[in-house]
């Protein structure tokens, strides 16, 4: 799972991030609204974690101009602002829990977790691009008549490339919702697992779906 957290107390951030990556979360940060704004529109995640009081756009703000452009991951208000009219107020613009500061962490991933079990729900069974359909409960993918298992992070990378079809993703994306900050930049891993993907989906097939720009990144073509 992909999270989002605008968050612009540093250490606060930190530590959120550092417990959520510790429970297999991949989690981005963004220090203020406009960054956490563009983060979300470049980017795909599973849910976002909003602080009220952000610089350059502020969490209410935020939260209404990512539902006015159709952004329908859960969103949950992290703040310190614990009035009834601040909570109603946050519920208005379009967020589906309000946490108030100091929090229990432990409060905090249960919440997310109900928060993405019921968006789970609601999310699509298949993703379907030109022949390819990949089965987003068991993990699986099958292309025309073919069956695809896949290893855990050629789902996450092939889903994020479905999601994004016909969109050039870049390796900075893949390398954060993949893979996480961690990953090191001069690593070729990402390469190798889109040259298994390659293998498992485009060979044999007349019409490859997986091409790499050079110099930009790599793209899931949607049509033949």
């Amino acid at each position: 799972m992909r999270l989002l957290l605008a968050e612009d107390e540093p250490e606060l951030a930190a530590f959120i991030a550092k417990g959520l990556r510790e429970k297999s979360y991949a989690v981005d940060i963004a220090g203020d609204g406009a960054r956490a704004l563009y983060d979300a529109e470049v980017n795909s995640y599973d849910l976002v974690i909003l602080d009220v009081r952000l610089p350059l756009m502020d969490g209410f703000s935020l939260c209404r101009e990512l539902r006015k452009k159709s952004f329908r991951a859960p969103v949950l208000m992290l703040t310190a602002l614990d009035d009834a009219e601040d909570i109603i107020c946050g519920l208005n613009c379009g967020a589906d829990d309000y946490l108030t500061k100091p929090f229990d962490f432990r409060v905090l991933l249960a919440r997310i977790s109900v928060l993405l079990r019921r968006a789970k729900k609601a999310s699509p069974t298949f993703l379907e691009v030109a022949d390819l359909r990949l089965n987003t409960l068991d993990h699986t993918a099958i292309r025309g008549t073919r069956s695809i298992p896949l290893t855990a992070k050629e789902y996450e990378l092939l889903e994020l490339m479905m999601l994004h079809a016909g969109k050039i993703v870049c390796r900075e994306t893949i390398s954060r919702l993949v893979w996480d900050e961690n990953l090191d930049p001069c690593s070729n891993v990402i390469d190798v697992y889109v040259n298994r993907l390659r293998k498992k989906i485009d060979q044999g097939f007349e019409h490859p779906l997986i091409q790499t720009r050079r110099g930009q990144g790599f793209i899931l073509v949607k049509d033949n």
